[in-house]
C-alpha cells in the first residue's frame, strides 16, 4: 500500500548517462556524500575500509525506520547492509548492460521516517546509490502515481528482491490476481478456496452483468476503496456504464455485494502466519476506508490453507495477505482478493512483524549475494 550518481569501473558518471540538466546536481551529490568505492560517502564508514557493504534500496514511505530496523545487521560473509528508504514518486533509475555501473537509483529525497544513512552527515540530492536487493513494502500503482517505469527499471537489472519483481508487477494488474484465485478455486475446490463470482469486461461496451443485485463495480485496478462503488440495480448499471465510457481503455469488474459481519485478513510472512477480524462501526459498506474494529483471532488450518496455496502464486510470494468477507446471517466466507509484498501490518503486530520481514530479507541476500 532517482539514480544515486556512483562512481564506476572507469568514469563515475559517463558510464551512466543522464539529462545535462542533472549532470551538476549529481557530481555536487558524489562530492557530498562521495562515491561507491568511497565508502566514507554513500556507503557508512565501517571498521573494515576495505569491505564494501551491501545496499539495501527499501521502498516505503509509511512510517517505518529500515535503517534502523536494519542497524548492525550483516550478511552472512560478514559485509555490512547499508539502508536507503524512499519512496516510487521520490526516485528515478536506469541501467547500462555495457557499462560496469550497472543499475542507478537516484533518490530525490529519503523516506520522511527514515535515518539518515550513517557516515553521510550531509546528503545532497539528487543521490545516486547502485542497490544490490530491493524490499518493496509500497504499493507500484496507485490514484495519484505510477511508478511502474521504476519497477520495469529494476526489473530490467534483474535485482533480487522480495516479493520477486515480477510478481510485484503482476499485481498492479487485479485481472491478472483474480486469474490466478480462480485456477486456484478450480484446482481446490468452492469449499475449501471460496472465490467470490466476478463478471470482467474490458470496456463499457462488453459490460454485460447478469448476476445479483445489488453488486459492487471496481474500475481498473482498484486500490484500497477508491475506485469502487455499490450499484443497486439494472438502472443504476446503466448509469456507471455511461460514466465508464468516458475512461476509454479502462476495463472494470463486478461482484455481488454481501452484507458482512466482519472482514477476514489472513497474513504470512515467510513461514509467520496471522489472522484477523475486521468490523466495522461507522455503517460504511467500505470497512476498509471507514473506523473499524480489528482483532487478533486464531488461524485456522482453513486460513493456513488460503495463505499457503495464495503464497504458490506467480512463482512464489514470501509477504503476503488473503482478503476477505463473512457474510452477516449466513457465516458464509468468500475471498476477495491477494495483496502482495504492500500488505500493511497491524499496529500492534508492526514490531514483530517488521522483524520477520527484517529476517526473511537477510535469508533473501545471503542466498543472492553470499
Amino acid at each position: 500500500m532517482a539514480c544515486i550518481w556512483l562512481k564506476g569501473a572507469s568514469s563515475p558518471v559517463s558510464s551512466c548517462p543522464r539529462p545535462p540538466n542533472l549532470q551538476m546536481q549529481a557530481i555536487r551529490g558524489i562530492l557530498a556524500c562521495g562515491s561507491k568505492d568511497d565508502i566514507s560517502t554513500t556507503a557508512p564508514q565501517s571498521s573494515a575500509p576495505s569491505v564494501k557493504p551491501a545496499v539495501l534500496l527499501v521502498i516505503q514511505g509509511d512510517n517505518y525506520d529500515w535503517p534502523m530496523l536494519m542497524k548492525d545487521v550483516r550478511l552472512q560473509d560478514g559485509r555490512p547492509i547499508q539502508v536507503y528508504q524512499t519512496m516510487w514518486d521520490s526516485m528515478e533509475a536506469h541501467v547500462s548492460t555495457y557499462s560496469s555501473a550497472q543499475l542507478c537509483v537516484e533518490i530525490s529525497k529519503l523516506a520522511a521516517s527514515a535515518s539518515t544513512p550513517p557516515g553521510c552527515a550531509a546528503i545532497r540530492f539528487p543521490l545516486t546509490i547502485q542497490p544490490d536487493f530491493v524490499l518493496v513494502r509500497n504499493e507500484v500503482k496507485t490514484p495519484n502515481f505510477d511508478g511502474r517505469s521504476r519497477l520495469d527499471a529494476l526489473i530490467f537489472a534483474d535485482l533480487p528482491s522480495a516479493n520477486s519483481l515480477e510478481s510485484i508487477l503482476l499485481f498492479c494488474e487485479k485481472p491478472a490476481v483474480a486469474g490466478q484465485l480462480q485456477r486456484l478455486q478450480r484446482r481446490l475446490g468452492h469449499e475449501a478456496f471460496p472465490v467470490i463470482p466476478q463478471h470482467f469486461a474490458s470496456s463499457h461496451r462488453a459490460l454485460m452483468y447478469g448476476y445479483t443485485f445489488p453488486a459492487v463495480v471496481k474500475v481498473g485496478s482498484a486500490h484500497a476503496g477508491a475506485g469502487k462503488m455499490q450499484i443497486k440495480d439494472h438502472h443504476q448499471m446503466s448509469d456507471f456504464r455511461s460514466v465508464l465510457q468516458m475512461m476509454p481503455g479502462e476495463h472494470c469488474t463486478v461482484e455481488p455485494f454481501v452484507t458482512g459481519s466482519g472482514d477476514l485478513r489472513i497474513q504470512k510472512i515467510g513461514t509467520n502466519y496471522r489472522a484477523f477480524l475486521r468490523v466495522g462501526i461507522s455503517g460504511d459498506w467500505k470497512t476498509n476506508t471507514c473506523t473499524a474494529i480489528m482483532d487478533k483471532i486464531e488461524v485456522t488450518e482453513r486460513y493456513k490453507l488460503w495463505a499457503d496455496e495464495a503464497s504458490k502464486m506467480f512463482g512464489g510470494l514470501d509477504i503476503l495477505t488473503v482478503d476477505a468477507i463473512v457474510e452477516e446471517g449466513t457465516g458464509k466466507e468468500y475471498i476477495l482478493e491477494v495483496n502482495g509484498t504492500s500488505s500493511g501490518l497491524h499496529p500492534d503486530c508492526a514490531e514483530e512483524d517488521n522483524g520477520h520481514i527484517r529476517e526473511l530479507v537477510l535469508e533473501r541476500m545471503n542466498s543472492a549475494l553470499c
